[in-house]
This record gives structure tokens, C-alpha cells and sequence, in this order.
């Protein structure tokens, strides 16, 4: 990178040379339509670059002008200091993904960016430039969170404006994962979930998918297991947030019932004596017990039915087990005490 020995030129000698290149760019477009057409990716930062050359004649920028190798972060640097990253779509639209909200190869010292665009398909082709910022209207996820670009977007619209953080005060934190993921969980409606992020930019989520018949029986194991301890209404006879859950880690089941119901009814003995028909599902706590109970004594904490559970520890796992008891009893299609009379019984507990 070019580290600039003048003084750094102000914002609006950068804004006027945007404007100059904007200019350049639309008039030799306009005359060599058919050039720009064959267009995109690295080949067109080259014509980007020639258009600032261009452009920065005469001006503060002119000899400043870096194409900067690498998959860097902007790919353009002007005068050490200010930075052009070069977008373009074969539609006839202004619409593209962008680059990683995380910017992890942002070019040192570049503090104010903007984004020039090539619409290469319809007529006539054109470009337009403005600030980074304002003109990134949402986030999607290809193999990261990469901003959604909108060349038409209003001022208020950006993705900045719905987060309600600053680009700048994003760009520049050291998990900018959370406040997104934050942003997308407030958003949700009943039945949906994240399957790209959890809280944190370090949180896994699974690089590959399978289906839940390939799983080895240890793995099948678990994730039931995981299911009946985290997600309480399957006793119930809902699955769709574990299936949601599930899928986030990379397995796909489209029999996700038949985890837990097959098999038909299992005896649960009561505390006064007797014994009573219960759903399917019960039966994978009984032959799980062991497994079970090493998920119940985790220490990441989790929620059963929406409230904290206790801490963990040999000393508090009686009471953790009741806990869970009540709120899988509350979702029970056999009734809230007679569910958990069976499942304190079970694990002696009365």
C-alpha cells in the first residue's frame, strides 16, 4: 500500500473525484458498451483504477491511485487514506452482495470508503459511486455474513439504520457477530431460527450437511438426548424448534418424529405403586440414562420452558432433574402429575 508523504486531502476533494470517475466510467461506457459487457471482478478494478487515474488528474490524489493485491479489503486505496471497493452485477439492476461484515482484511488506515458499482446488464450500462455505508440495505450468508448491496437505497434504510449502530462502531468491534445475530433473533417469527451464527463470531456452525441416516448410533444418541434435555415440548409432541435446532448443526431429518415416537408406548412405574402407558418418547431418557445424565451435569447453561436453570454440580443435579421433570411434565401429552410423578420416580426422586 501506498503510504501518502502530502497531507491527507479532505472528504470533499475525495467526493468530487468520485464524481469525476463516475463520469469517466458512464462516458466510455456509453461509447464501448459491448467492452464493458465482458466485465467484472478483477478486470473491472483495473478499469476502475484507470477511470480514478483519470480523474485524479490535477488533484491532491493524482499518483496516489493503488490497486491493492490480494483479497484485501478495500480494492482501491487512494492517498493512503481514502478507499474504493469496485461491485458489479450482469443484471439489469443495483442490487449485489458485498463483502464480509467482518472486514478482517481491511487495508490499515483507510478510514472512509466508498463503493463504486457496475449495473453491466440492460441499457444503458452505468456506474454509480457512493459512501460504503450507505448503500448496504442487509446481511445474507453465503460461507459468512456478507452485506446486501442496494445502489437505490433511501437514506434510514441501511442495515446500520435497523441494527441502530453506526457502521463505523460495527466495523470496529471485536465480535460484530452478536449485535447482528441480536438484530436477526428480534426479527424471528415462530417457527424460524438462525442456522448461520450463534451469539458470537466464534460460536460453530456446521461447514457441511447430512442426513440423519448416515449418523453413527453414538451420534444419533446424542443429538436425542440433547433433544429431550433442551427442548421440553417434544414430550408434547412438537419438534419443530429441535428440527430447527438440528438443522444448525448440520443434519437434516425428515423424519424427525420417529426419533422420539417410534417404537410405540412405554411403561413408566408410579410412586404408589403401578404402572402407566406413556408416549414413545419417554422411553429414550430410560435406555439413555447414562448419557442423560452427563448432559444434564453440562456446565454451558441452557433454559428449559423459557427460565434459567440452577447451576450445575453433583450437589445440585437433584434439583436440576426436577426442574427439567416440570418442564417437560408442563408439555406432557399424559398429563402435567402423573408425567411427573413418573419421571421423579424414575430417577428416584421420591
Amino acid at each position: 500500500m501506498l503510504i501518502s508523504v502530502n497531507p491527507k486531502p479532505n472528504l470533499l476533494e475525495f467526493q468530487k473525484l468520485m464524481a469525476k470517475t463516475d463520469l469517466f466510467l458512464n462516458t466510455d461506457a456509453s461509447n464501448r458498451p459491448n467492452y464493458y459487457v465482458t466485465r467484472g471482478g478483477n478486470p473491472l478494478e483495473d478499469d476502475v483504477k484507470r477511470a480514478l487515474d483519470q480523474s485524479a488528474s490535477g488533484t491532491p490524489f493524482q499518483g496516489t491511485i493503488v490497486k491493492i493485491s490480494g483479497h484485501r479489503f478495500p480494492d482501491i486505496v487512494a492517498a493512503g487514506f481514502y478507499g474504493v471497493e469496485v461491485k458489479s452485477t450482469k443484471e439489469d439492476q443495483w442490487k449485489s452482495t458485498g463483502s464480509s461484515i467482518l472486514e478482517s482484511t481491511r487495508v490499515d488506515n483507510v478510514d472512509r470508503i466508498y463503493m463504486t458499482f457496475g449495473k453491466l446488464g440492460g441499457t444503458p450500462i452505468e456506474f454509480r459511486s457512493r459512501p460504503y455505508e450507505d448503500c448496504l440495505y442487509d446481511i445474507a450468508v453465503t460461507h459468512m455474513p456478507r452485506y446486501l448491496i442496494d445502489m437505490d437505497l433511501k437514506p434510514g434504510q441501511t442495515i446500520f439504520d435497523k441494527i441502530g449502530m453506526s457502521y463505523d462502531n460495527l466495523r470496529t468491534m471485536t465480535d460484530p457477530i452478536a449485535p447482528v445475530a441480536k438484530y436477526y433473533r428480534s426479527q424471528l417469527k415462530p417457527g424460524e431460527s438462525l442456522w448461520w451464527a450463534g451469539d458470537h463470531v466464534d460460536d460453530p456452525v456446521s461447514a457441511k450437511i447430512r442426513l440423519w441416516k448416515n449418523l453413527g448410533q453414538n451420534e444419533k444418541s446424542f443429538y436425542t438426548v440433547y433433544g429431550c434435555v433442551n427442548f421440553p415440548e417434544i414430550f408434547g409432541g412438537d419438534y419443530d424448534r429441535y428440527a430447527l435446532w438440528l438443522t444448525s448443526q448440520g443434519v437434516v431429518d425428515p423424519h424427525v418424529r420417529d426419533q422420539f415416537s417410534a417404537g410405540g408406548k412405554e411403561q413408566m412405574r408410579l410412586s404408589i405403586g403401578g404402572t402407566v402407558m406413556f408416549p414413545a418418547v419417554y422411553r429414550r431418557i430410560k435406555v439413555n440414562s447414562t448419557l442423560f445424565i452427563q448432559r444434564m451435569r453440562q456446565e454451558d447453561p441452557e433454559e428449559f420452558d423459557g427460565r434459567p436453570v440452577l447451576q450445575f454440580g453433583s450437589a445440585q443435579l437433584n434439583q436440576r432433574l426436577r426442574a427439567w421433570a416440570e418442564a417437560v411434565s408442563r408439555k406432557s401429552t399424559v398429563g402435567y402429575s402423573v408425567s411427573l410423578d413418573a419421571l421423579l420416580t424414575f430417577f428416584s426422586l421420591i
